[in-house]
């Protein structure tokens, strides 16, 4: 057992850990250096065959991880038993984010071709991992700059200069000083980089806290009531597919709304959620008797509503939009329909090629 904790393989697993434990809903405890062990398996590789398969296991682990609630949206949306979403949980886990494996890819043959030293190498593996995450497509994106939003670092006001895709590729690059910092732990050099990773963290913190106080106080504010009934999978479905709950819904919106109206009267106008109403609106539709319904209910409180709903486009397609009712029960045109659409979930991949 001993022997067995010795194996280097145990560095991707860790750098899986790591990573998966400082994403979202964690707080981002080891995002400047858990690619550290990752990286060190790969400087003492010589085949490309456990690069890749590292790559792949590191990815693996750290998706699980944070991508475990894919377990529950395959049982409960796409009503299969627990064990077949457990099983495409792993199959998800697997393939879902392999910019690690292509990176380590690109890195070994970057390294062989221009024939580096060891410095020259570990910021080749940086550099090819950042820019791995940042052009490999993925189904859900892992974006290590949303982490340090998520736990209220002030560094994420960078993104307003770099973007959160620009702070994803900064973090990534940082594990480079940890890298080094580990590799020279013992040496001036490498206490050295350690207290400049302290003292840069420490700075940018600074620094976003002085981007977000720059700003200037708003002109105004107002006061929005944000109104999500307790629609359960099962009624949703069944409402989409024809077979009723249409009222059911409606009036659970209805009720949930004067709800929050008794508590705050004083809001500027209420939002329902995505999808919320559930019908069709926009055109010919706006005379359907759920969107009479819906017009009669805010012009008698003579406030204005945003709500998601289904319309229909150009081509006669269902789209997810969001529609402006305003106090006097008006549908307001243009709507917005949604545009980056979830694969799977509001697409098919492939479905103009594959019409079967």
């Amino acid at each position: 057992m001993r022997q067995a904790f010795r194996s280097p393989w145990w560095l991707p697993v860790l750098s899986g850990i790591f990573i998966g434990t400082s994403y979202i809903p964690f707080p981002p405890w080891a995002s400047l250096f858990c690619f550290v062990p990752l990286w060190r398996f790969w400087q003492g590789q010589q085949r490309l065959r456990p690069v890749l398969l590292s790559g792949v296991l590191t990815s693996f682990i750290y998706t699980l991880i944070g991508f475990n609630w894919v377990t529950y949206t395959l049982h409960e949306f796409a009503n299969v038993n627990w064990l077949v979403a457990g099983i495409g949980m792993l199959i998800f886990a697997a393939f879902g984010h392999l910019f690690l494996p292509i990176a380590g890819l690109a890195w070994f043959y970057a390294r062989r071709i221009l024939g580096v030293g060891p410095g020259i190498s570990m910021a080749l593996m940086a550099a090819i991992t950042a820019l791995a995450e940042f052009y490999v497509p993925m189904l859900f994106k892992w974006n290590f700059g949303y982490s340090w939003y998520g736990a209220g670092f002030p560094l994420y006001q960078w993104a307003e200069i770099v973007g959160f895709a620009g702070l994803s590729m900064l973090t990534v690059l940082a594990n480079l000083a940890a890298l080094y910092a580990w590799d020279n732990r013992r040496q001036r050099g490498g206490k050295a980089a350690a207290f400049a990773i302290v003292l840069g963290f420490a700075g940018l913190n600074a620094g976003g806290s002085w981007l977000k106080q720059r700003l200037p106080a708003a002109d105004s504010a107002l006061d929005v009531l944000l109104v999500q009934a307790n629609i359960g999978n099962l009624q949703k479905q069944s409402m989409e597919h024809g077979k009723g709950y249409r009222a059911e819904i409606l009036t659970q919106y209805f009720q949930a709304t004067d709800a929050g109206l008794a508590e705050n009267p004083d809001v500027d106008f209420v939002m329902w959620s995505e999808t919320a109403f559930p019908a069709l609106l926009g055109g010919e539709y706006n005379q359907s008797q759920y969107a009479e319904l819906l017009q009669t209910f805010v012009r008698n409180r003579q406030l204005a509503l945003l709500t998601g709903a289904y319309a229909k486009d150009q081509h006669n397609a269902i789209t997810n939009s969001l529609f402006v009712v305003d106090e006097t029960g008006t549908v307001t045109e243009p709507h917005y329909s949604k545009t980056i659409l979830l694969a799977l979930g509001e697409y098919i991949p492939f479905a103009d090629v594959l019409r079967g």
